[in-house]
């Protein structure tokens, strides 16, 4: 074969594989996702500045930005009468002051985490911008934790105000010379602060004012000032006063399932499948109130339908729930017997006849047996053991001793809580501002109860650790 005719083979087999692999073109691979946050790259006029003048500032980044919710998420300090305008656009923030700045004042803009990049989203966090109006930055500090007084919990949409003022109203007639967020830890922190001595509260503001001129806000107070630059601070929030409901009008809509010409009255239980708990009350629970209720037509009996005695029946403030209370026997029948005109209801509903409900009790097997030690016991500070499965009280005791038994528990997973009962009536009171009276504290467990049905379960208690 001759030179020029191997080269013309070689090519033509080159040319082949050339177009065999531009027949299967491969997918791009893409590079890592962008999980930086924006970096500032230039501040007019810079971080930190002294001696500020203007209405402006522009903040510029290293990429596209988008600014999220910057009327709720940028906290202002001081706080101003007007806030200012603040926008994102393309690689920049823009900051536009709309109040005229105090002299020899330091200022600070926290932004939370309201800078993101555009493609990805990512926050730029904690970020703060600081100017002073002098000639220096003031670099005081407060810092310290809010706990709701009733739980022992926590919540990050509380917010933290210091008033300068010695006057008890001032915080209820002014706005605040400083506020600051909560996280979600209950933990807050004051930077850049002028020295000196301040009043702080807590508040869940319901009308964005910073003023606490609604005892159904939630709220709370230190009894004195404090000075900067001091140890941590605690506050106990708390609610003076809850907000009336509403009286009940009417007896609600009728349910669109019932049949016009159905006029029986129809409630619920909270039976679970027909058994009731041993350590509860029996609930019906009426569709509408109630105007008329006869219980010498109700009874409770035995299969035989031989009356029973020793129970109690007592309607609630919106006539619409019934509750039995009665000692149960474990793995029983019952019958409940509603005769004719029994009840009737706001829109006429009524029992048209004799009715009968059959249930039978839980048995003790059903339950766990809970076993408590409790240490680190101090008495004189009155202390409750709260038991709770979610929100649900479950059970309270006061802790005088250090071993407690309970033969039967609900099966479970539970909460624990510490009360500590100033007063010892065995509840949770409240706090009062204008009587300089502050909240009952509940201090709430890490530890978590599991009860298993059929065990003996046990819990140790050692109210010396650190709970929150």
């Amino acid at each position: 074969m001759s030179r020029p005719h191997t080269y013309r083979l070689l090519a033509a087999l080159l040319y082949a594989v050339i177009l065999a692999s531009c027949g299967q073109p491969m997918p791009p691979t893409g590079g890592p996702r962008d999980s930086l946050p924006p970096v500032l790259l230039k501040a007019e006029p810079g971080d930190s500045s002294t001696r500020f003048q203007g209405n402006r500032i522009t903040l510029t980044f290293d990429e596209y930005i988008q600014l999220d919710n910057p009327f709720e998420k940028l906290v202002y300090s001081p706080v101003p009468k007007v806030k200012p305008e603040a926008e994102g656009r393309l690689k920049n923030v823009v900051i536009r002051i709309k109040d005229t700045l105090e002299e020899n004042t330091t200022y600070s803009i926290d932004f939370d985490d309201a800078i993101r990049d555009i493609n990805e989203n990512n926050p730029l966090r904690g970020f703060r911008y600081v100017f002073s109006t002098g000639q220096q930055i003031d670099t005081d500090s407060l810092v310290g934790r809010v706990f709701y007084a009733e739980s022992g919990k926590t919540d990050s949409l509380l917010q933290v105000i210091l008033h300068p003022s010695e006057k008890d109203s001032a915080v209820a007639k002014r706005r605040p010379r400083y506020a600051t967020r909560t996280r979600a830890d209950g933990s807050f922190a004051f930077r850049f602060l002028a020295p000196g001595s301040y009043h702080v509260f807590a508040l869940k503001d319901a009308d964005g004012g910073l003023k606490y001129d609604q005892e159904s806000e939630t709220f709370g107070f230190l009894d004195s000032s404090i000075r900067t630059n001091g140890d941590p601070v605690t506050l106990l929030a708390f609610v003076a006063e809850a907000e009336k409901p509403r009286k009940p009008t009417g007896g609600g809509a009728q349910p669109a399932a019932r049949n016009r010409e159905d006029r029986r009255l129809r409630f619920s239980t909270n039976l679970e499948g027909d058994r009731q708990d041993l350590l509860g009350d029996l609930v019906l629970q009426f569709e509408n109130r109630l105007v008329s209720l006869d219980t010498a037509r109700f009874a409770l009996t035995d299969t035989s339908y031989r009356p029973l005695t020793g129970y109690r029946l007592e309607l609630d403030s919106t006539a619409r729930k019934l509750t039995l209370s009665h000692r149960w026997t474990p793995g029983t029948r019952y019958r409940i017997i509603t005769r004719k005109d029994f009840a009737r209801d706001t829109l006429g509903f009524q029992t048209l006849r004799n009715d009968t409900l059959r249930f039978e009790t839980k048995r003790e097997t059903d339950y766990g047996n809970l076993s408590i030690r409790v240490t680190g016991l101090d008495t004189t500070l009155h202390p409750v053991l709260l038991i709770y499965k979610e929100e649900t009280l479950e059970k309270a005791q006061p802790l005088s001793l250090t071993r407690y038994r309970f033969p039967l528990f609900r099966p479970g997973e539970f909460g624990i809580r510490i009360l500590y009962d100033r007063n010892r009536n065995g509840r949770w009171d409240t706090g009062d501002y204008w009587r300089r009276l502050q909240p009952e504290r509940v201090v709430l467990r890490k530890q978590k109860l599991n009860i298993r049905a059929g065990w003996d379960n046990e819990l140790e208690i050692n109210l010396t650790e650190k709970a929150n």
